[in-house]
């Protein structure tokens, strides 16, 4: 790049820097608007991540200070510890599945109901969404649909056939179904409730002049005109969803335990509790948080890159 080049540049630069700067002083007052949530993302977000990041290269046990250990936290973390390993697979399996599924069934059911009248509409969205506030409080009827002994209701349907009592909660061949029957069901909440919303805020007559230009049938006017109107709602879905299946862990505790029988069902978020609320090692505890933190941040990007294709051609 010869000299009068690198100067032209530099001088386009300055001007750009210039341009930016008198925008943002001619709209400080907006500024003031947003400052006390920037404020709240800062301190609780924004800090704790910073910290959880320096606390991932140390040992604290949170009643002395901080030592440094440098790489230590992350070469025991996937060389030495076969539990985390054993999680990492089992949160993958969990993500993989349960993610997906909310995502389709809960765009489905909104797409679906969406047809409906609208007070029937209301009282069947209220029914959908009811799962996900009653997820916690529901885990002991879970709990009884498969117990492992002959009261459970799955057990007695069975034995009418004459199949003997399954350790549903116990064997590790059943306990990951089961904890994925119980997520998925649980998890159709925030997404589902936002599909909704997208799909009453679509304007009617993009449908009516996409007929009048060649739309044939349903599926086209899906692809095209509902799932392009609607990529924040799928968005927002699909990092909730994202979000949901990453940190499953109340779940599998109540059902099945902790530890769970060959930590069949031991997540991450479970490793990570155990080490940062039992053991307090703080420092082990922030090298799994970070470990996780990256995995989600990666499959958001990878979602991204996907939605942004929805209704090209």
């Amino acid at each position: 790049m010869s000299n009068n080049t690198l100067s032209l540049y530099m001088r386009k630069k300055k001007r750009e820097r210039q341009i930016m700067w008198k925008k943002v002083k001619a709209s400080k007052n907006c500024y003031w608007f947003i400052l006390p949530y920037a404020l709240l993302f800062l301190i609780c977000y924004v800090i704790p991540i910073a910290m959880s990041l320096f606390l991932s290269f140390t040992y604290f046990n949170v009643l002395e200070a901080p030592e440094f250990r440098g790489m230590q936290n992350y070469v025991n973390l996937i060389l030495a510890d076969d539990v985390f390993l054993t999680a990492v697979k089992n949160t993958f399996v969990l993500a993989g599945i349960i993610g997906p599924v909310s995502y389709i069934a809960s765009f489905l059911f909104a797409w679906m109901i969406n047809e409906l009248p609208r007070y029937l509409r209301a009282v069947v969205v209220v029914v959908f969404y009811a799962p996900s506030l009653a997820a916690g409080s529901t885990m002991a009827i879970w709990k009884i649909i498969f117990n492992n002994d002959a009261y459970g209701w799955i057990n007695s349907l069975l034995q009418v056939f004459g199949v003997e009592p399954i350790l549903w909660l116990s064997n590790p061949s059943y306990m990951l179904i089961v904890v994925i029957i119980v997520s998925v069901w649980s998890s159709m909440g925030a997404g589902f409730l936002g599909f909704v919303a997208g799909f009453q805020g679509l304007d009617k007559s993009q449908y009516e002049a996409a007929y009048v230009d060649g739309l044939k049938n349903r599926m086209q006017e899906l692809w095209y005109i509902t799932l392009p109107s609607m990529k924040p709602m799928l968005m927002f879905g699909a990092i909730n969803a994202i979000t949901t299946a990453f940190n499953v862990s109340a779940i599998p505790e109540q059902l099945c335990g902790n530890p769970s029988t060959d930590y069949a069902v031991h997540t991450v978020v479970t490793h990570l509790n155990d080490y940062g609320g039992v053991r307090y090692e703080m420092g082990y505890a922030s090298a799994i948080a970070t470990v996780l933190f990256l995995a989600m941040l990666l499959c958001n990007k990878f979602i991204q890159k996907l939605l942004s294709r929805v209704g090209t051609n």
